[in-house]
């Protein structure tokens, strides 16, 4: 099975120390974002969990530690995209990012770790020609230490909307304009340009629909076949991808990036971060009176038979 840390804040930039001390213990507890008194244990086992997956915006502060992850097989997903600090604040500029990304690659190897240039979104200031400049900048700096970059334009949640009221949806127009472009950059450095819940029909630029974490990029990333239960293959309408299994926590990434549909708003995640305890199994505070903690279903998948072969 497939333990993922970045659906709902971010693990390695904020709570890296916290990761590792869960790691070491062997477990982690996981409230139920919809029933907080609804807790799950997971084992984190490399004998049962076939992959953690990363999704960051900032890795440098999990480097460190990386040898303690030696056993388990790992994906990473790393956001670099051109926002300023008035779009997000705690991200760090974009030429560290870089090189976290670059070490990283490094020590993992490029296929495990995959570039995320999202949400795309165009205003006065992010105009198309910016938009397609900055794209080209990081694909160059970022040329032989991946093969994969995800793409995705921003959804207009209501937490979105907001947070960030000036930003206007990407016409399809706008879309196919700016795959079209973004397909033959990635190509001229080496990599492929995936889709992240996207319109199928933008498949005919070029881009890969299939999927940001789908089985088979995992599969890909990782080098082993897959047997997925149909429990776990879609957790979103039309998503191909393993998101299911996640455990951090809305309300506590501190990126406090304008576009973020994780955080409902910046005093609760302040309030949150003061209840973390890096020795906590719980990311926010901890056990509570009420709570009901359930064992968690794991097994491995991976197809065992075929990767003899």
């Amino acid at each position: 099975m497939i333990i993922n840390t970045g659906q709902r804040t971010d693990i390695p930039a904020f709570y890296a120390k916290w990761f590792i001390n869960r790691i070491e213990e062997g477990f982690v507890l996981v409230r139920n974002p919809f029933n907080p008194h609804q807790v799950t244990r997971y084992r984190l086992n490399p004998d049962i969990v076939d992959a953690i997956c990363f999704c960051t915006k900032n890795p440098a502060p999990m480097l460190p530690y990386l040898k303690k992850l030696h056993s388990f097989r790992q994906v990473w997903h790393v956001t670099i995209t051109p926002y300023g600090r008035e779009i997000e604040p705690n991200v760090p500029p974009v030429n560290d990012v870089i090189r976290s990304f670059r070490s990283l690659s490094a020590l993992l190897g490029k296929r495990k770790v995959i570039w995320r240039y999202d949400p795309i979104f165009l205003s006065s200031t992010y105009t198309a020609e910016k938009q397609l400049d900055a794209f080209s900048y990081i694909a160059a700096s970022l040329k032989g230490y991946t093969e994969t970059c995800v793409f995705s334009f921003i959804d207009l949640y209501a937490k979105t909307i907001r947070n960030f009221p000036e930003v206007h949806r990407v016409s399809h127009e706008q879309q196919r304009l700016l795959v079209k472009e973004m397909v033959s950059i990635a190509g001229r450095n080496g990599m492929e340009l995936a889709a992240c819940h996207e319109d199928p029909g933008l498949g005919f630029l070029g881009a890969d629909m299939g999927g940001c974490l789908s089985p088979k990029r995992i599969e890909k990333a990782l080098g082993i076949p897959l047997i997925v239960p149909a429990s776990a293959k879609e957790v979103r309408p039309g998503c191909r991808c393993l998101l299911g299994h996640d455990i951090g926590a809305y309300n506590s990434c501190a990126h406090f990036c304008r576009y973020c549909y994780a955080n409902y708003d910046r005093e609760k995640v302040l309030e949150n971060r003061k209840s973390h305890d890096p020795l906590s199994p719980f990311l926010i505070g901890h056990e509570e009176m009420g709570d009901t903690i359930t064992e968690a279903r794991q097994a491995s998948w991976i197809d065992r038979e075929t990767s003899l072969f």
